[in-house]
């Protein structure tokens, strides 16, 4: 089964226990999948919070959640996403990237905070691969473009992140008074970059995408750091130059923190159509 790549935007943990709209969003995407194309062999997972200086596999043959952030209610800290490993998958992708593989397990929340909603069951066997930050977006679009024969054999590529992504915006008090609101309009500078991400995406105009930071609007603001963002263009390239990435799914949470999803390859138009 050929599977659209995917990035997914996570948010704050605290999505894990308020899904709100993007929570029930991942929901259908699950469902969706399965309805059309089958339960995947494997999830290869990339996010924003497992990083190395270069590609590492976590091939251990059991994951647990990590809760590698703080503050949050302990609710959060008690649930659990426990998910088979895929060793075996992760030998043969060591030799497609020469990356290393680590007999360790774990799931950053970035990858379990989706995954809970997407696969609840956690039967899917997961294999996490730490994103390289100092990367840039098109050496990232290059290590996709080395994992588009995963997509063509049953196995799901999933990036997570934020397609917006600055904390400080997030805390900031906002100029009408009062604290930040899940529920708060958008920033026109966010809606400005999240637009131009989308407009530049149906047109193919890779040039522009990974060259955003100087190009598009507000990128600095939205992304302090492009951590964030950067798992998107591994998805990319998963999907390959010749077919426009689609956006299925557009929410902005806080005024500032875009949730917009995005699917990559020849089966992304068809999944925009199905998960509407």
């Amino acid at each position: 089964m050929h599977f659209p790549a995917l990035f997914v935007s996570h948010g704050s943990p605290m999505i894990a226990l308020e899904p709100g709209a993007t929570g029930a969003f991942l929901c259908r995407l699950g469902q969706t999948l399965d309805r059309d194309w089958g339960r995947p062999r494997a999830i290869l997972a990339i996010s924003a919070h497992t990083t190395a200086r270069t590609p590492v596999l976590l091939g251990g043959a059991r994951h647990e959640a990590i809760y590698d952030f703080g503050g949050f209610p302990q609710p959060l800290y008690e649930l659990r996403y426990d998910a088979p490993g895929a060793p075996e998958l992760a030998a043969t992708v060591a030799q497609q990237l020469q990356a290393p593989v680590l007999d360790r397990g774990g799931l950053d929340h970035g990858i379990w905070t989706a995954l809970r909603y997407l696969y609840p069951d956690a039967d899917v066997p997961v294999l996490p691969l730490a994103l390289t930050p100092m990367a840039t977006p098109a050496e990232l679009f290059q290590l996709g473009d080395r994992l588009q024969a995963l997509s063509q054999d049953g196995v799901l590529v999933l990036a997570t992140g934020s397609i917006t992504h600055n904390l400080r915006l997030l805390m900031a008090q906002r100029p009408w008074g009062g604290t930040p609101s899940e529920d708060d309009p958008e920033m026109p500078e966010s809606g400005a970059f999240r637009s131009w991400f989308a407009d530049r995406s149906g047109d193919r105009d890779w040039e522009a995408l990974m060259d955003y930071r100087v190009q598009a609007p507000n990128a600095v603001m939205m992304h302090p750091t492009d951590e964030h963002l950067l798992p998107w263009f591994v998805a990319a390239g998963a999907g390959g130059r010749d077919v426009a990435p689609r956006r299925i799914f557009e929410a902005v949470t806080f005024g500032c923190l875009g949730m917009d999803a995005y699917a990559f390859g020849p089966q992304a138009a068809a999944l925009a159509d199905a998960v509407k």
